[in-house]
């Protein structure tokens, strides 16, 4: 005979698991609703001129500190339990707080938080620190951001950048598409450095190609039209 007892046992742990669960969707609905706002306002940007930008940045600034409160929320609950058994139920939301820091950014806010190296760009480790929360774990089952929710969230910056880069020509801006050129050609040389094995990453990495052509377009286009100076064209 079995013992019933061990479903019992069994019957415990998934509710155990269920709550565990419930808790986190809770908290990753939150981070959800929160990005939608920032994604809003940065959205913006597509129909401001440049010189405008200050006050969607810090709009954006405050929405980005609003999600940084919620991943603290996640990260206390999140540490208390197996990292990869849980990850997939707010990764896709981190991504997406990530491109929106690195977009905000880009675009001149968050000051205070960028990292040394650059004016426009910020770091696994900047974006961590940020974030007040660790990156690139390996020795420890804990909750933090990996490489490959950064990289997908820089691929997302980019098509957002190129975006911006046609609509930037109907603002009447001539010089953002040119930044933009440049910048996107440096993070796509650099991505053709990294040997990537995650299937989904190397298949998302491959469309920074079509980014950067559809920006080159936009910047030959000006450059024919004599609508930037001669030699500044990327």
């Amino acid at each position: 005979m079995i013992d019933q007892v061990i479903f019992e046992d069994l019957q415990t742990k998934i509710d155990e698991e269920s709550a565990v669960r419930d808790s986190l969707h809770e908290i990753v609905q939150s981070l959800s609703r929160k990005g939608r706002s920032t994604q809003a306002t940065l959205s913006r940007a597509h129909s401001t001129p440049s010189d405008q930008l200050k006050s969607l940045l810090e709009d954006a600034t405050v929405e980005i500190l609003a999600q940084k409160q919620e991943v603290a929320r996640l990260k206390a609950v999140a540490d208390k339990h197996p990292f990869y058994k849980y990850n997939g139920l707010w990764t896709r939301e981190l991504q997406n707080l990530v491109a929106s820091i690195e977009l905000c950014a880009w675009l001149g806010g968050l000051q205070e938080h960028k990292g040394p190296s650059s004016t426009s760009f910020m770091t696994i480790e900047d974006v961590g620190k940020f974030l007040e929360i660790p990156v690139n774990l390996k020795e420890e089952d804990a909750f933090h951001l990996t490489i490959e929710e950064y990289l997908l969230a820089l691929i997302s910056m980019v098509e957002e950048l190129a975006r911006l880069a046609v609509n930037s020509v109907t603002l009447g801006d001539f010089d953002r598409p040119l930044q933009i050129s440049n910048f996107i050609k440096e993070l796509f040389a650099g991505f053709q450095l990294l040997n990537l094995k995650n299937d989904i990453l190397r298949k998302r990495s491959d469309g920074i190609k079509y980014s950067v052509k559809k920006v080159e377009d936009v910047v030959y286009d000006l450059s024919l039209r004599n609508l930037i100076p001669k030699g500044a064209t990327a």
